[in-house]
């Protein structure tokens, strides 16, 4: 499924992220098993998970270690540190051939992302690499940064997406990653994301807590109808329940076939709104069927079957 995904975009369209792995880039045995965890792309650590004695050796294997995890079509990204001399050191090995973006932890303001985006761009001429093809996650884990959503957000076309870090923001303001606590500012993370064109990952809640399967998938489903994209997993249990959570239901795809195929109708006979079950179905609800049906190519094919 994801290479047919990936195959059918073009190198600055928005991919479909259900669900985002992090891999520690220095363990063996999480590298060679990362691409048999079903996620949509995997996130090969270079950050807090490794430890300071063993990032060097990290950021030497990374090409081979992009390969492995990239075996069965994910996406393949990178958590680069923040600070500037390892943030030059983990560019050097991560601005290669295999790698879909960067994700940029602790952003805290468009001047970053921009200093950062021209560093890139000047690697990919130098190794003559795509232009523009490495886009950029940021990570949201500051109350500083929420000032500033809005221009981190567009600060640069590599940009893609934006994501809470609730762990970091939680501690950043002296509290506990609560929901109380998290929600607004994942909202805000929401907004400035479609605002500009990206796409919004997370839910309302700690990303550590992978043992409560159940807690999580609510977590999930209720990120879902927010609307949110997808989430970040740290554990190869939560992938599952993030690709569930976040893709359209037989009933709601279902739903969206009946809604196109209605709306077919109603325009061949002059009709920009119309009932359907009883309900008005006016241009924001059929738009909200074109993007439940764009998540499944299957059920393009239903509708454009049925409707012909």
């Amino acid at each position: 499924m994801n290479d047919a995904v990936q195959a059918v975009e073009s190198p600055m369209s928005v991919p479909r992220w259900r669900s985002l792995l992090f891999v520690p880039s220095h363990v063996p045995r999480f590298v060679e098993a990362a691409h048999e965890r079903g996620a949509d792309g995997i996130i090969l650590d270079l950050e807090d998970s490794v430890p300071q004695d063993q990032k060097d050796e990290s950021r030497r294997q990374l090409s081979a270690s992009v390969t492995k995890v990239g075996r069965k079509g994910a996406y393949v990204l990178v958590r680069v540190n923040r600070g500037l001399r390892a943030l030059a050191a983990d560019l050097d090995a991560a601005v290669i051939a295999g790698v879909d973006a960067l994700v940029l932890p602790k952003t805290a303001s468009a001047e970053w992302v921009s200093e950062i985006a021209n560093a890139v761009s000047e690697l990919e001429r130098e190794r003559n690499l795509a232009q523009g093809r490495i886009r950029f996650v940021a990570q949201i884990e500051t109350p500083g940064a929420l000032q500033s959503l809005s221009a981190i957000a567009s600060a640069h076309p590599r940009m893609i997406a934006m994501a809470l870090g609730p762990e970091d923001f939680s501690a950043s303001v002296g509290g506990a990653p609560e929901f109380d606590l998290l929600l607004t500012p994942n909202l805000s993370v929401l907004f400035a994301a479609r605002a500009a064109g990206l796409l919004p990952l997370g839910f309302v809640g700690s990303i550590g807590e992978f043992s409560d399967n159940d807690r999580l998938r609510e977590a999930a489903a209720h990120a879902r109808r927010l609307g949110f994209a997808g989430a970040l997993a740290i554990h190869p249990n939560q992938v599952a329940i993030f690709n569930e959570a976040f893709s359209p239901s037989p009933q709601e795809l279902e739903w969206a076939r009946r809604v196109l195929a209605a709306e077919k109708d109603a325009t061949a006979q002059g009709r920009g709104a119309f009932a359907l079950d009883g309900k008005m179905v006016d241009p924001p609800v059929i738009r909200r069927a074109r993007e439940i049906i764009a998540t499944d190519p299957g059920a393009e094919l239903a509708v454009e079957s049925s409707a012909g």
